[in-house]
């Protein structure tokens, strides 16, 4: 059986007339006393009295309850997918470490002020799991920090971030007004986040090539409590920039140039190259790439 014969019962049913059915189904008669016998041999059953006026039968009547219950159904599904193409609703799953999604705040705030009814839902992973959460479509998206260098992806650079090395307001080198040797780092008391990462190694590497001690005092989980205890003036850091943006602009944080260790950090927005976006994240997507510097 098929949706269009199961209306043509409804429609003789409510019309009480194959004739009237007919006309408001922009069909012929036999094209509707057609449809009504090929739905009366799928269901095994005679469905109407053929009188004056045709009556449902009680098989009949279960069928076109059924069928009103059908076409209900259907009719919420147009209106949900209208609903998701007009971004009335819909949800976004986005995938981010610590610190880029610190980066996503304003984003979230714009897109939200844009889309106030599409629900959107940042979820906190290790960087190094996000690509494969997105291919798996676990995460529509996915912000990370580096080149995934998957085919797969496409990792658009949606930010120019980079580590920044920072220091209370009242430290000595706060005042520095040029950059300064890596070399006037050895005697500080560093504050180091725990969690390996690349730009962890790049730190370390520096330091050894250009052998010049790092001590490490405190290891911390957080950027945040890393931060913290700077501004109190237990160390130093390096953080990423984004991630201190707000300290920095207080003087909370005082952040100095080192001159020969510098480490740019571009944040790239992962989706998946092949397969289609909800309407909600290509939403979220165009968004960001229309933030974008250019």
């Amino acid at each position: 059986m098929n949706l269009a014969d199961l209306e043509t019962l409804l429609a003789v049913a409510r019309e009480r007339s194959f004739s009237r059915a007919a006309e408001r189904l922009r069909r012929t008669q036999p094209a509707v006393s057609l449809a009504i016998r090929r739905l009366e041999a799928a269901c095994g059953e005679r469905l109407l009295d053929r009188g004056q006026p045709p009556r449902l039968t009680p098989a009949g009547e279960a069928v076109a309850r059924r069928t009103e219950r059908m076409l209900w159904h259907r009719g919420r599904m147009a209106q949900e997918l209208a609903e998701l193409r007009g971004l009335q609703r819909g949800l976004v799953a986005v995938g981010a470490n610590e610190s880029t999604a610190l980066w996503l705040l304003p984003l979230i705030e714009a897109f939200h002020a844009r889309h106030p009814r599409i629900k959107l839902e940042v979820r906190r992973s290790l960087s190094r799991n996000i690509p494969a959460e997105v291919l798996a479509g676990d995460l529509d998206l996915g912000v990370v920090a580096y080149d995934p260098g998957e085919p797969a992806l496409d990792a658009a650079i949606v930010y120019q971030d980079r580590l920044a090395f920072v220091v209370p307001p009242t430290h000595p080198l706060a005042a520095a007004r040029r950059p300064i040797a890596l070399r006037r780092l050895a005697t500080e008391r560093f504050i180091a986040h725990n969690v390996e990462s690349p730009y962890r190694d790049l730190t370390v590497g520096a330091f050894r090539r250009l052998q010049v001690p790092l001590n490490i005092t405190l290891e911390l989980p957080t950027i945040e409590s890393i931060k913290q205890l700077v501004a109190r003036g237990l160390g130093v850091a390096f953080v990423p920039r984004v991630s201190a943006r707000r300290e920095l602009e207080t003087g909370a944080l005082c952040e100095v140039a080192i001159r020969d260790f510098k480490v740019q950090r571009p944040l790239r927005l992962l989706a998946p190259r092949h397969g289609a976006l909800s309407h909600a994240a290509a939403a979220f997507r165009a968004l960001a790439l229309e933030r974008t510097p250019a």
